[in-house]
């Protein structure tokens, strides 16, 4: 359960960080715009709240201890079991909330806070990450597209912010426009995204019940964290969606190009 700053990241080749320094480097210019900031703003505080209530949530029911005494990946290894899938790795991984699915190696990674844990939040994370492999498993049509998407993303992630940086330094609008449909990749990745991770978690909450890894009483519980989680997927997106919003106005596209 990669919060969606790093989703993107955790199935990505390291190569992604020269995107991350070129948004950034753009970001901090259109700081300066008062046009980026009506638009930004008010996603911005969406994914800023979103991504607090998931670590709040997450703190507050990794206190509870789940009555199977089951740890995170005793619960996915369950779950995996229960539904007849037994080829899936599962292994520890550093850093808060890393938890994801690698389908290319059918590896669930799950962060320490997760891994060892007998708490309602860990069970509720690693069944969510089971379900990313019950997808796989299944062929889930949503999630192959989001794996399709991948490369076409990752270069979009970072293409579209040098294309962009380049179009507004030389005034050349034809650079701006390449960079804005590398960066309409990257929206479709995170709108795709969506029903990729509400399918993941609506899976969990089912089955960690009828395999006995959280009794009824407790699913509600466990199954928090996976709500609070699912609004930063939507913030993500929303986020994206209004950037691409900004560009598209900066081109011209809506009412005339901006200076």
């Amino acid at each position: 359960m990669y919060l969606p700053n790093d989703a993107l990241c955790s199935i990505m080749s390291p190569d992604v960080t020269l995107g991350m320094t070129c948004a950034g480097a753009q970001g901090r210019l259109m700081m300066f715009d008062p046009l980026y900031m009506m638009i930004m703003l008010p996603a911005l505080i969406l994914a800023g709240l979103a991504s607090l209530l998931t670590r709040f949530t997450f703190n507050k029911y990794s206190k509870q201890r789940a009555s199977s005494g089951l740890t995170g990946a005793q619960a996915a290894q369950r779950l995996l079991a229960m539904q007849g899938v037994r080829e899936v790795a599962i292994e520890p991984v550093q850093g808060f909330l890393s938890d994801h699915y690698d389908p290319r190696s059918k590896t669930l990674r799950l962060s320490p806070e997760v891994y060892a844990s007998p708490s309602l939040a860990a069970i509720g994370v690693a069944c969510h990450e089971a379900g990313h492999a019950l997808q796989h498993a299944t062929r889930y049509a949503p999630l192959a597209l989001r794996s399709a998407l991948v490369p076409a993303a990752q270069f979009g992630s970072y293409g579209s912010y040098i294309f962009i940086l380049l179009g507004t330094f030389t005034s050349v609008l034809g650079l701006i426009k390449i960079g804005i449909v590398l960066f309409s990749v990257t929206v479709l990745f995170s709108l795709v995204t969506l029903p990729v991770e509400w399918d993941a978690s609506a899976r969990a909450k089912r089955l960690m019940v009828s395999a006995g890894i959280v009794g009824p009483s407790e699913q509600s519980a466990a199954g928090a964290v996976l709500n609070a989680a699912f609004m930063t997927y939507i913030a993500a997106a929303l986020t994206a969606l209004l950037q691409l919003l900004y560009h598209l106005m900066r081109a011209g596209v809506f009412g005339g190009r901006r200076n």
